[in-house]
């Protein structure tokens, strides 16, 4: 039975290991959180009976003996619905990809972080008691808050000489995405441009559209967190341009307009400098203002020079610069955005820009 307090009903959860030795650190630390019963792979059940929030599989992905006995009990109709939550022994794309082919909602790897696993474990598999619109409220406040979070580190923290690490992005980025698909990109934009001006803003509309873009493209759950942490890190170049200059409430001259321009090698060198940061990343901070016929900066790059993540970043970018209020003009309706967005023709991947329609227009 699921343990209630009062009103409060507390997650249950489902430990699978393959040996329940190794298990014991990742059980006290979901112990607080959750109700959690544990069992050997051979020993999970025909049918959860509704008993159970979601389940922790701590196994052996290199094992092909684990990952049958793990494919053939979670493949049942049962457990089709219930959210999975993989142990990696590490971060190496083959544990990854065989967890994802599992159906993982989400991953942890060892060495664990408490702090993160229990983080994780909130998000995908909610209290039961957190239903409904404040559910939804609960989710979009601890996104925004964890996005917000980052863009503290980086534009306090890093102009400071205090370094910003990749952990940093990781923790958020789960949160970020949960926010957008439990409420909506719209609920996000509403709260954002309620609460948030000038440069935190613009980067928090811009990854909750990058968010919402990577779920309407269907993009593996570790894509989708590929591109929400690359657009929250995208302006981090800005931290070293005078904040005069980025919130002058007016149009820039050519010299300011020059000095803004120097956001995006700036915040590559940064970030190169302190090491840890994937190369994508960092491709997205240099050359999001890259355009396809070589009109963009800072290297002019064309074609086939400027990536997919690149693509689509600079297309949310533009997208939420756009229907962004700023002082010298009033904010453009999404339809005028992205029919702005169709003009530019072989600027951008006009490809990607319909498939980024929905989104854009849907808000």
């Amino acid at each position: 039975m699921t343990l209630t307090t009062g009103s409060r009903t507390r997650r249950r959860l489902l430990l699978a290991s393959d040996r329940t030795d190794r298990s014991s650190d990742l059980w006290a630390i979901l112990q607080c959180a959750a109700d959690v019963d544990t069992t050997l792979t051979s020993g999970i059940p025909d049918r959860p009976d509704g008993r159970f929030s979601g389940i922790v599989v701590d196994v052996s992905l290199r094992s092909p003996e684990s990952v049958l006995q793990v494919r053939s009990k979670l493949c049942v109709d049962a457990y089709r619905s219930m959210p999975r939550l993989f142990v990696l022994a590490d971060a190496l794309h083959h544990e990854s990809m065989q967890a994802w082919a599992l159906g993982a909602t989400d991953t942890i790897s060892r060495p664990l972080d408490a702090q993160v696993v229990l983080q994780r474990v909130r998000a995908a598999f909610p209290d039961d008691n957190d239903s409904g619109a404040a559910a939804n409220a609960n989710a979009l406040n601890r996104g925004i808050s964890a996005a917000h979070a980052v863009l503290v580190k980086i534009f306090e923290n890093l102009p400071a000489g205090v370094p910003l690490s990749f952990s940093d992005v990781m923790e958020a980025e789960q949160e970020i995405l949960m926010a957008i698909k439990l409420s909506s990109l719209r609920d996000w934009l509403a709260t954002v441009g309620r609460h948030h001006t000038h440069t935190y803003r613009h980067c928090l509309f811009v990854t909750g559209f990058a968010a919402a873009f990577a779920q309407q493209l269907g993009m593996r759950e570790e894509d989708q967190r590929r591109l929400a942490r690359a657009a929250l890190l995208h302006d981090v170049g800005k931290a070293f341009i005078p904040v005069a200059i980025l919130d002058k409430p007016g149009k820039l001259d050519n010299e300011e307009k020059n000095e803004i321009r120097r956001h995006a090698r700036l915040g590559y060198e940064a970030l190169l400098r302190q090491g840890g940061f994937p190369s994508e990343m960092l491709d997205v901070v240099l050359h999001h203002h890259e355009m396809l016929d070589g009109s963009g900066y800072p290297d002019g790059l064309r074609g086939d020079q400027i990536s997919d993540i690149v693509r689509l970043t600079t297309i949310v970018d533009i997208h939420a610069a756009l229907v962004e209020k700023r002082a010298y003009r009033l904010p453009f309706t999404h339809a005028k955005s992205f029919a702005t967005m169709e003009e530019m023709g072989g600027k951008l991947d006009q490809h990607l820009l319909q498939a980024f329609r929905p989104v854009a227009l849907g808000c």
